[in-house]
């Protein structure tokens, strides 16, 4: 037999696996034995829940009575530092397995008793606001107890930035770590990508195409949480190839209160038939905003940049333009002047690179900002795949970021120069008149100063430099994380 058909072995192998409760087992064994085993991964998934920095004990199917019922809890962990210890019990899911809130209100129940911190569930559930549980459960059981959720797609997306971004001390438990990456990756773990826009789907969207959608509806509300869903899901997808934390941006109001935000989706699906929702991304000139029109079927993702605040208004769009030189042809960019209400005037880049005056509606006024749009085919589906809703959403997001917003930087203002004092001779001046003053050599400082702003504003390997903007370690300006020559929607380095 040919050794390409050989299985490599694993420290963690998927073969073999029976049914969904084998699935489960494995993968919480997995899981929990990493987390003890590689410090730095244990430590970024258990500190934001409040464990103290001490060893991870970990530990699966420990057994508690809850009255005469004797309960397993999928695992348990356990963080010791001082005088202060942190307990929590563990319910995993994989599949197409919900949580169950009987389940949960019962291990809440134990921990309770047990004087335990915290429930951790992990599901393929991912939450539609941070922070907010998938599975609703009795509120009073929470007062002593907190309830954490963690989604396989949020484990694995950190495994990855621990791995190759943030680092592993240990070589040993970095390649470990790397098998439980290599594990989750596999289809047959339970791990599973998101993938359905949920059952509601095809209702909302005929309704929203027919215009008949009413924010009272009850298929709406679901149909936005996978939307956000989706968001989170991208996310985190995107955090994983740029080595950072790209998270979706939401209001102070819409964290504190989650249903301010699926009931303004809801009522921007009923009137207009839109979603719309937008990610954080670190260093990046602004969020990125996606807007996906049920109606025309188009997803629009968009950026804004403020415009220089020197310049004439040509000086200003050309420095936009420099920065797009990667952007397709397609690319509208809509231009914004100070003190200005309403809609800007907005071009195709392909003609604006041709005549950047067409975004100059009157010359005698400053431009504020420009916007930044990119739009293509929405597709309807609800699963994966050629035409889906999700491959589409993904798709737009990661090209328009790898196309334009990766290249865009920030305008900065140039500090004042000083100006130079002319050398003095030994010769003491034969008139009191000719000695130097502040206002000798005005005009030429005046020259010189605009003519090294001029310099300092042109861009250097594509970028746009200014002395006052903070260095990085290495002496470079700081700026968005960029794609992988290998992803999608990243230009070919030209020869």
């Amino acid at each position: 037999m040919a050794e390409e058909s050989w299985h490599q072995a694993r420290l963690i192998p998927t073969s073999g696996i029976n049914g969904a409760d084998e699935q489960e087992r494995r993968a919480t064994s997995a899981l929990l034995a990493v987390m003890s085993s590689v410090r730095e991964f244990g430590r970024v998934l258990t500190q934001p829940l409040g464990a103290p920095s001490g060893q991870l004990e970990t530990y699966i199917e420990v057994p508690f009575y809850l009255g005469e019922r004797r309960l397993y809890p999928d695992g348990l962990l356990r963080s010791r530092r001082g005088q202060k210890e942190w307990t929590a019990l563990v319910e995993v899911k994989t599949g197409v397995n919900a949580l169950d809130a009987e389940q949960l209100e019962a291990y809440l129940d134990i921990a309770r008793e047990q004087g335990f911190d915290a429930v951790i569930t992990i599901s393929n559930e991912i939450p539609a606001v941070a922070g907010l549980h998938p599975t609703k459960v009795d509120k009073r059981k929470l007062k002593r107890v907190a309830l954490h959720h963690w989604s396989w797609s949020m484990v694995l997306a950190e495994a990855v930035l621990q791995k190759e971004h943030r680092g592993v001390a240990d070589p040993d438990q970095a390649w470990i770590l790397g098998e439980l990456i290599r594990y989750l990756e596999h289809p047959r773990s339970g791990a599973l990508q998101f993938d359905d826009m949920g059952p509601s789907w095809v209702t909302t969207r005929e309704a929203v195409a027919s215009g008949t959608l009413r924010p009272g509806d009850k298929c709406a509300p679901e149909v936005a949480a996978r939307f956000d869903a989706l968001l989170t899901y991208v996310s985190l997808q995107l955090g994983r190839k740029l080595g950072d934390d790209v998270t979706p941006a939401l209001s102070r109001k819409e964290l504190a209160d989650p249903a301010l935000r699926s009931q303004s989706l809801v009522q921007s699906m009923s009137a207009h038939g839109t979603l719309q929702g937008a990610i954080n991304i670190p260093n990046a000139v602004g969020p990125l905003v996606v807007t996906t029109d049920l109606r025309a079927g188009i997803v629009t993702c968009h950026v804004d940049i403020a415009a220089p605040r020197d310049g004439r208004p040509t000086t200003r769009v050309n420095w936009l333009l420099r920065q797009l030189r990667h952007a397709p042809d397609s690319t509208r960019v809509e231009a914004f002047v100070m003190h200005g209400r309403g809609a800007g005037t907005a071009e195709l880049l392909r003609a604006v690179r041709d005549q950047p005056a067409l975004l100059i509606e009157d010359p005698k006024k400053d431009l504020r900002s420009f916007r930044i749009a990119l739009g293509s085919p929405l597709g309807s589906k609800r699963g994966r795949g050629r035409g889906s809703f999700i491959d589409s959403v993904e798709n737009a997001i990661n090209s328009f970021y790898g196309d334009i917003v990766q290249d865009l930087r920030a305008w900065t203002a140039v500090p004042p120069r000083l100006r130079e004092v002319p050398e003095t001779s030994d010769e003491r001046p034969s008139l009191t008149s000719t000695a130097l003053s502040s206002q000798d050599g005005a005009e030429l400082s005046s020259e010189a100063a605009a003519e090294s702003d001029e310099t300092l504003r042109q861009p250097e390997n594509g970028h746009v430099l200014s002395p006052d903007a903070p260095l990085d370690t290495d002496g470079a300006r700081p700026s968005a994380p960029s794609l992988p020559s290998s992803w999608p929607g990243t230009p070919e380095p030209s020869l």
